[in-house]
């Protein structure tokens, strides 16, 4: 079915397949959102250890604080201003703000101004990311949600690995700095140029309310968002799967240095979780459309736990490379599910403000993670912070097990 677009003469249709085109787009444009993240992912640490002197695992973890932080309240943000002002000049602002990024990064010359271009790539991935998932929710319609989630985190997590692994074998060709300048600004610069060809797509979300008489109903029912035990569940679980990422992202690399690995190993390391995550969702996305939510949320969280905790307490090749991996799985179970139920339990009319309030707990884990575990880090050891952050995983799987009810996605 098509309806007349409200803000101009696009026709709107539900469904990736009649969209595929400006699906595939924001497709590509997801990749370059995870590809500036994924810079950081192995580098970072180092560098605040190796060229800032710094030795407080707390003091060391900090640029991901800011980052977290920043990025939580650029999702909240972000629903606010997609629903007011669309979706397409909030996908641009946040490229804009991405664009120095990389040259603050380079030129730092104390850790005060790594830690606040941290805080504008925290903005940026926020406002760009949070706004790419909500443009592939108006596009997908309700019977596909999990699939065009599980392809936007693909695009977004491989490209994490596929830039963190670029990353570390640059860094260690050329320096930390200008593999950050180089990279960095390709990146940004050609998110930015694709995000100029995306359509609004508030339009398909208008079709999708005047063509789900549920619509009401969902929108009396989750107004108020924490009342909402689904929604409480699945955000939780954000938090907590975020605050596992925040502290593999800050203590991972500086565990794996102490054990001898080189940069480039780490690179390759720091890639296993993104690569498995971002490839993981291609499947777990649409079987969560068909299998329900629940399933993947529950075990996705304990199967995350188990690899944590083999990091933690067996050293060597072999527990490094499947404790990643079941790191990334746990995470391709849950993160585009997650996702999607929030979708499921919310109207048409205030999804993408309920998506940024989700965001913006779940990403708040990032800082909340990496705090946590550097201050238990600097007393008990990083080994202990580990195995803190995994129990702390298992224990928020095991509360969407008893209070998470699947929903008819009609």
């Amino acid at each position: 079915m098509t309806m007349k677009n409200p803000p101009n003469t696009y026709t709107y249709q539900l469904g990736i397949r009649p969209n595929w085109l400006q699906f595939l787009l924001l497709i590509a444009v997801n990749g370059c959102v995870g590809g500036m993240v994924g810079l950081e992912r192995a580098v970072v640490p180092l560098l605040g250890e190796r060229e800032f002197g710094l030795s407080g695992r707390h003091a060391t973890l900090s640029f991901i604080v800011a980052f977290g932080i920043c990025k939580a309240i650029a999702n909240s943000l972000a629903g606010k201003l997609n629903d007011r002002f669309g979706r397409r000049p909030v996908l641009l602002l946040g490229w804009l703000i991405a664009l120095p990024v990389p040259v603050l990064l380079a030129f730092a010359q104390s850790w005060n101004e790594v830690i606040g271009a941290n805080a504008l790539l925290g903005l940026s991935q926020g406002l760009a990311w949070s706004t790419t998932v909500v443009m592939k929710i108006d596009i997908a319609g309700p019977q596909q949600r999990g699939l065009a989630m599980g392809l936007n985190e693909f695009a977004g997590y491989t490209a994490v690995a596929a830039s963190a692994t670029a990353t570390g074998w640059m860094a260690e060709k050329t320096g930390f700095r200008l593999a950050l300048l180089y990279l960095g600004l390709g990146i940004a610069g050609i998110g930015l140029l694709l995000s100029f060809f995306a359509k609004e797509t508030r339009g398909f979300s208008a079709l999708e309310s005047a063509l789900n008489a549920t619509s009401a109903e969902k929108g009396k029912s989750g107004q108020s968002f924490w009342k909402n035990p689904n929604l409480f569940a699945a955000t939780q679980a954000g938090f907590f799967n975020n605050l596992n990422d925040g502290m593999a992202w800050g203590l991972f690399p500086l565990l794996f240095a102490s054990q001898g690995w080189s940069i480039q190993a780490i690179g390759l390391f720091s890639a296993i979780v993104p690569a498995t995550w971002g490839i993981g969702q291609l499947a777990t996305g649409p079987l969560s459309d068909r299998l329900g939510r629940k399933v993947f949320i529950v075990y996705g969280m304990w199967v995350q736990a188990f690899g944590i905790v083999l990091i933690a307490l067996v050293a060597g090749l072999l527990p490094v490379i499947s404790g990643n991996f079941f790191i990334g799985l746990g995470t391709a179970m849950v993160y585009p599910t997650l996702l999607a139920a929030i979708a499921d339990n919310t109207s048409p009319s205030w999804r993408a403000s309920a998506v940024g309030i989700y965001r913006f707990w779940r990403d708040l884990g990032y800082a909340i993670g990496a705090l946590v575990s550097g201050v238990v880090a600097d007393r008990f050891g990083i080994n202990t912070a580990v195995l803190v952050v995994g129990a702390l995983t298992f224990t928020s799987g095991s509360l969407v097990a008893l209070q998470f009810e699947e929903k008819s996605r009609g």
